[in-house]
């Protein structure tokens, strides 16, 4: 069972060429929209896996080396 390969670039919705500032942007709008404490214990279990997705995403996106080499996958 291998690791599924997810696009962080749609995870955060941002192209491919964005810039830092457009992933930081577009990491906080996406945290503030999906951040467990504001949804209810319904939608919570939803939001807490979509943030996970999120951070995953930015914390890749955002570091030059990691990006490069997630960019040549």
């Amino acid at each position: 069972m291998g690791v599924a390969f997810r696009d962080y670039y749609e995870v955060l919705g941002v192209n491919r060429d964005a810039t830092e500032k457009e992933i930081k942007t577009a990491y906080r709008k996406m945290a503030r929209k999906w951040h467990p404490d504001l949804h209810t214990a319904k939608d919570k279990e939803v939001a807490e896996e979509k943030i996970k997705q999120i951070n995953e995403a930015y914390e890749v996106l955002s570091d030059k080396e990691k990006r490069a080499k997630y960019d040549q996958l």
